[in-house]
């Protein structure tokens, strides 16, 4: 009798321990709406897998951390608590990139593990993203990141190709299957997966500090899968001009970093329609919260921007050029036209050397008369110069009145570059500077915890026309989704130049773009930028005054988004809010369409006057060919319209 109770007290114990989380076991998280399932196991490693309306999207995917010494975090994982909560709240951004208020509802799950580290996860109804956090008092090494997306078959893909860890992520984006990446091909981030018959599944990262930016490559273990690769910590470097800075050597590590830390979140965007990524904010919803006490001197605007156009404004009685009579000229064009801000590029200062302004530019007297027009003045600097005299150039820029800086070249995104954007975001809000950065990578979130930073390049824009054939209608209809998801995209739209695909050539100084005036003009609407550009000269402008009307009037912040219509590298229809306006834009790639604008998004028992651009029934031929009408419509209004090759459509409503 007492073997048996031995026996039966053995068998017991062994079946209470085969119930206890450390011993392996399968954990589920569910989206608000239900319609995404995640599936963490733990057993030897640890793998996940996203289900999307009940089909498998996501296969089996493993996550680690490699220390330094050996350890890694994620293998013979033990459990040691779980914690779930529910979280349905509103976010006010400072700066209303796509609408005032955004929804913050998601479930979250923190595995709590042996070793002072967890796996938090969160669903959303569009997304999912987990992250790593630790709670030690050491410092820890990084040597890898275990990060893999393991699909279900070989869907295709929009791929932004890298050839070099050292790249200002200025890509086209290839569409081509998931097997065709192979060997040592690899892609910055975001990159997009179309799932046969499924949702588009948009790759990417958030909360990204004081550690290296993800790239991605085929995952050598998994048939249609990838794996994240990171840019190892810089022991070496050589500066090879005033902004070039490569890397000789690097460590065999990714960051060293403090132990009690948040990692980056790993980020898959899920939407049903195309038009979803673009009305998806989860990048900014994962990030740091904001980090400032005061926002108020935050002013976004428009900007008349010199460099694109090479200053080649033309009827003055001065010489055109980096001088201050030009950049008078241009501050009183930005007067005349309600534009807030002009950028003084490259050729202001002596390079090397932001103390020393060229004796063509009376700062002081540019500034001051900036003033009396109510234009403010942002200044274009190299990041290295910047980061060699920090606090004496910034200290100046304050002392004059500067109101921002555009931070030209990093191309980089390893840990000490990283580090960098987030100091300078420091530095220029203690004295109410704005940030745009350019030759940067892709945005993870930055500009919550820092509304300063108010846009960024890191995309293949406007200016690649200058020397080549790239920043077509093809281009631009995939950008809104695909890097503008992440984040605010300085495109640089406002060609007045504008030629067909057949009739295009780059001419420097004097550039043109490819695809119609109204293509031009409705990107003010599609493409999201709080600090956007007019990239051509004011000498083109003032002779078009019907386009003034509309870029005058255009916002660069928005109270409402909504997709009508889109299909990823096709064509967009979009509408967003403004007060009592709307603005409709829509786009097309080089094939010429028809598209039905369905105006249900407007309020009951309202009346509005509606302006519009169109490309002109020689649009086709002659792509700066555009017409202007006036229509009345209200909620019940339905219209039909056409899209030449390369083409766009574009709306301003008023109540009537």
């Amino acid at each position: 009798m007492k073997k048996m109770n031995v026996l039966a007290g053995l068998l017991s114990c062994l079946m209470f321990l085969a119930t206890l989380p450390s011993m392996g076991k399968e954990y589920v998280l569910q989206s608000p709406d239900q319609k995404i399932e995640v599936k963490i196991s733990v057993e030897e490693d640890i793998r996940y897998q996203v289900h999307f309306n009940g089909e498998l999207l996501l296969s089996p995917s493993g996550i680690s951390m490699a220390l330094e010494g050996g350890e890694v975090l994620g293998t013979h994982p033990k459990v040691r608590k779980v914690k779930r909560q529910s979280v349905n709240r509103s976010l006010a951004p400072v700066i209303r990139q796509k609408s005032a208020t955004i929804s913050d509802r998601f479930e979250e799950m923190t595995l709590q593990f042996r070793g002072d580290y967890t796996l938090v996860f969160r669903a959303y109804d569009d997304g999912v993203a987990y992250r790593f956090t630790t709670s030690r008092k050491e410092a820890l090494t990084v040597t890898n990141e275990q990060v893999e997306f393991n699909f279900n078959a070989d869907h295709s893909m929009y791929f932004p190709e890298e050839t070099d860890m050292m790249t200002h992520m200025e890509r086209t984006y290839l569409h081509l299957p998931m097997s065709e990446v192979n060997g040592k091909r690899f892609c910055s981030i975001p990159a997009l997966v179309e799932i046969d018959n499924g949702p588009k599944v948009l790759i990417t990262e958030a909360d990204l500090e004081d550690y290296p930016g993800m790239f991605l490559k085929n995952n050598d273990n998994a048939s249609h899968g990838f794996q994240g690769i990171f840019p190892k910590v810089a022991l070496e470097e050589k500066q090879t001009n005033d902004r070039d800075v490569k890397v000789e050597q690097r460590a065999d590590y990714m960051a060293k970093t403090q132990g009690e830390r948040s990692f980056p979140w790993r980020v898959l965007i899920i939407a049903e329609e195309d038009g979803d990524l673009i009305e998806s904010q989860l990048v900014y919803q994962l990030a740091k919260p904001l980090q400032l006490e005061d926002t108020s001197w935050i002013k976004t605007g428009k900007v008349a921007w010199d460099w694109w156009n090479a200053n080649n404004i033309s009827g003055v009685d001065f010489r055109a050029g980096v001088n201050t009579e030009t950049y008078k000229y241009f501050i009183d064009f930005a007067s005349d036209y309600g534009l807030e801000y002009i950028i003084l590029d490259e050729g202001w200062y002596k390079l090397g050397d932001l103390m020393s302004v060229v004796p063509e530019i009376d700062m002081e007297e540019l500034i001051a008369y900036g003033k009396e027009k109510n234009v403010a003045i942002i200044l274009w600097v190299v990041w290295k110069t910047l980061d060699d005299q920090l606090e004496e150039a910034l200290n100046q820029f304050e002392k004059w009145g500067v109101k921002g800086i555009k931070v030209d070249f990093m191309q980089r995104d390893d840990q000490k570059i990283v580090n960098y954007y987030h100091r300078v975001a420091k530095e220029a809000a203690k004295r109410k500077l704005l940030v745009n950065f350019h030759g940067s990578y892709k945005p993870t979130g930055i500009r919550r915890a820092y509304p300063n930073v108010i846009t960024r390049e890191g995309v293949k824009g406007l200016e690649q026309s200058k020397w080549g054939e790239t920043a077509d209608p093809q281009n631009a209809l995939v950008i809104p989704f695909t890097r503008m998801v992440a984040g605010p995209v300085d495109y640089t739209p406002g060609a007045m130049l504008n030629a067909t695909k057949q009739n295009f050539k780059p001419v420097f100084n004097k550039p043109m773009s490819q695809g119609t005036r109204c293509h031009q003009l409705a990107m003010y609407v599609v493409f999201e930028s709080p600090l956007q550009m007019l990239a051509d000269n004011p000498t083109h402008y003032r002779k078009e005054p019907e386009c003034m009307e509309f870029l005058s009037a255009v916002p660069v912040v928005w109270d409402a988004t909504k997709v009508l219509d889109a299909k990823v590298g096709n064509y967009v229809l979009i509408t967003r809010q403004h007060g009592e306006e709307w603005y409709m834009g829509a786009m097309t790639n080089w094939t010429a369409r028809d598209l039905e604008v369905d105006f249900s998004f407007l309020p009951e028992g309202e009346t509005y006057q509606m302006d519009i651009y169109q490309d002109g029934i020689n649009a086709d031929r002659n792509a700066q060919d555009y017409k202007k009408t006036r229509k009345t419509v209200t909620k019940n209004s339905k219209l039909n319209i056409h899209l030449a090759p390369g083409g766009g459509w574009v709306a301003r409503l008023r109540k009537d």
